[in-house]
């Protein structure tokens, strides 16, 4: 085994798009000048670092001159751009060389300097990757309005709490301004502004574990984080390779049949609404499979979206599947797109628990032979027997909400089929920047035209309240959702509720309820035989009743926000206005107050995206990417979770991917 080559100085270039463009070649032909221009020149002095052996460097100093020069702390150096340390040893793989270099100190002197083993086949190629993650950063980092008190998140040090600005004078520099940062044990860090690209906002689930400054812990969070992201950005890729090379036949474009379909909503389509169409009918009319995610706030036309697209498949000579992930949704759906489709010669059916043995057996039966164009669903519709004749769409609803079964079967259909997903919470920005190279998405961000935003109240637990409410509601002709999210007191509620109401019509709807019980009293409340409807948060999963436009929720502070946005979002869906009243204890937590408060600020439409700071975001991340990533979302923050997947997917379609 050879010795390591050792040296007696190196140059270390700052990450700049200067430097970025030049190739080591240049910077070894115009060394001296670089050097000398360093010592008059401000940017050269602050982006060129000579480092000589047995020279005297605050071991501090140093590490701190590579943080603000660009470089990434990581748990060990593999790409250029990067620094590790352990103990008095500090790497570095300058983005001037072909290789790493490691300093070893004694004290605040280096004693050796050696280069590493660690070499770049491609320069041009790892510079383009960095380039990419630069610009990466910038794109996350978004601090516009930042406040003392919020959580940011460090590239290099970890989580700590932003204590505000302030502009400080280093070491006889002229003064600058500085972000100040608040670690574990009161530890501080001051980050110069222009080194923005280095900081997030933490979003997350938890309350995030603030890093300990100089914590090794953090490196290796961080390494763990990339390992996983890389994982799953192999997924994508292997999905979306597979995609490429599969050719289908394109699908007939606009007809009779879709202006027909379309002519009978009864809405006027939202630009949104519009554009997502028009991205579908693309996809279906081309040659290659579609993979889409469509995704919207509660009650904006994704259904609507999503009957066109199988209206488009079924005329086209193929059939279409929607899987659901409750009965009641698979129901509702049923009943819904049989009445919009009653004039057109298209046949539809509903696979699910709810119909017996025999009927189940006739409707598998006419789907294997092709007699079926349209089936509705839950994940009944994936079991062996049922086998397609000519399945040439699959739009699935909430796949979130799978199992692990369900989900492998589903990343086998995509990679040959038409796949449409839905998502019923608002996908975050930075998600969306992160999976936008890969995936098609089309996102529902504008309300329906006369859409009303509902008036929220937030009052302590009255019956006075209460009966005002729901007898202003039944006066108007309308009708209730009383949420009470405790099953093994909800009859003692309608007991409640019906002494101080005797006149009204009270019915019950939760999870433990049998399947078909379940059905039949959300037929009931749709078809109007009943006033109130006292039910868990099983109302939750995408149901559209427009004559339902007064919410009560006996007790808010038992929900998490999105839940709670998700669940108002079940009234005011017609030109009606409506009402949501979030009933509370009188004595709440300040973290219940904050919630409830958020909650009354954002009842504008569409403030999924404005709650979308708060733990909207986290669910609609949960929901695309998965259970298991939630983790590594809660242990690093959301955005900087979702730069580390840019960047990894990034990094893999540019070396090529070669699968896991």
């Amino acid at each position: 085994m050879s010795s390591p080559k050792t040296a007696n100085s190196v140059v270390i270039a700052g990450i700049t798009p200067y430097f970025l463009k030049r190739d080591n070649f240049w910077f070894e032909k115009n060394l001296h000048k670089i050097l000398k221009t360093s010592k008059t020149q401000t940017f050269f002095e602050k982006n060129i670092f000579l480092v000589e052996k047995d020279q005297q460097y605050n071991f501090s100093q140093f590490l701190r001159r590579l943080d603000e020069m660009g470089y990434e702390k990581v748990y060990k150096v593999s790409d250029i751009g990067e620094f590790a340390q352990r103990g008095g040893i500090i790497d570095v793989f300058p983005i001037n060389s072909r290789e790493a270099v490691r300093f070893e100190f004694l004290g605040n002197k280096i004693q050796t300097i050696e280069k590493l083993p660690i070499i770049i086949e491609d320069e041009k190629s790892a510079k383009e990757i960095l380039q990419k993650k630069l610009k990466s950063q910038r794109l996350f980092s978004d601090l516009k309005d930042v406040k003392q008190g919020d959580y940011l998140v460090h590239l290099d040090h970890g989580i700590a709490t932003f204590k505000g600005k302030q502009s400080l004078s280093v070491y006889k520099q002229e003064a600058t301004d500085y972000y100040i940062l608040e670690y574990a044990k009161g530890d501080k860090l001051y980050v110069p502004l222009g080194l923005e690209r280095k900081l997030s906002r933490y979003i997350g689930f938890v309350e995030p574990k603030i890093s300990r400054l100089g914590s090794f812990l953090w490196q290796k969070t961080k390494k763990k984080v990339k390992e996983d992201t890389e994982k799953l950005a192999r997924e994508l890729l292997e999905i979306y390779a597979k995609r490429e090379i599969i050719k289908k036949p394109p699908y007939l474009p606009e007809d009779e049949i879709d202006f027909q379909l379309a002519s009978s909503f009864p809405y006027e389509e939202t630009p949104d609404q519009i554009k997502s169409v028009q991205d579908i009918k693309k996809d279906l009319e081309s040659t290659r499979p579609m993979d889409r995610l469509l995704c919207g706030d509660v009650g904006f036309g994704k259904t609507e979206v999503a009957l066109r697209a199988m209206v488009k498949t079924v005329k086209s000579g193929w059939q279409t599947a929607i899987l659901c992930p409750t009965t009641i949704l698979a129901n509702q759906h049923f009943q819904n797109f049989r009445e919009r489709i009653k004039n057109l010669p298209i046949t539809i059916a509903l696979l699910s628990r709810l119909k017996s043995k025999r009927e189940q057996k006739q409707i598998i039966k006419n789907v294997n032979e092709g007699k079926t164009d349209i089936l509705i669903g839950t994940h009944r519709i994936l079991s062996r027997d049922v086998s397609f004749k000519k399945l040439g769409l699959l739009i699935i609803d909430d796949e979130h909400r799978f199992g692990v079964k369900q989900k492998e079967k589903l990343k086998k259909i995509r990679t040959s089929l038409n796949v449409l997903s839905l998502s019923a919470t608002p996908i975050p920005r930075t998600l969306y920047l992160s999976l936008s190279s890969l995936r098609d998405i089309s996102l529902i961000k504008t309300p329906p035209p006369g859409r009303l935003p509902v008036k929220t109240f937030i009052l302590p637990f009255s019956e006075k309240t209460i009966k005002t409410a729901i007898e202003n509601e039944i006066s108007r002709k309308g009708q209730v959702y009383y949420l009470h999210n405790r099953i093994e007191t909800i009859k003692t509620a309608k007991k409640f509720l019906q002494t101080l109401l005797p006149k009204a019509r009270f019915d019950i709807a939760h999870g433990r309820l049998k399947e078909k019980k379940i059905v039949e009293v959300m037929n009931n409340f749709q078809k109007g035989k009943t006033d109130v409807l006292i039910a868990t948060t099983i109302i939750e999963s995408g149901l559209d009743l427009p004559n339902v436009n007064t919410l009560i929720i006996a007790d808010t502070s038992r929900l998490g926000l999105a839940e709670a946005h998700q669940i108002r979002g079940r009234v005011g869906r017609s030109h009606i206005q409506a009402f949501a009243y979030l009933l509370c204890p009188k004595h709440l937590s300040e973290k219940a107050k904050i919630r409830l408060e958020t909650l009354k600020e954002s009842q504008a439409l569409g403030s999924g995206y404005k709650i979308a700071l708060k733990d909207l975001e986290m669910r609609g991340a949960g929901n695309i990417l998965g259970k298991e990533q939630s983790g590594n979302i809660n242990s690093i923050g959301l955005n900087l979770y979702c730069q580390i997947l840019s960047e990894s997917i990034e990094k893999l379609k540019k070396i090529g991917h070669k699968g896991p």
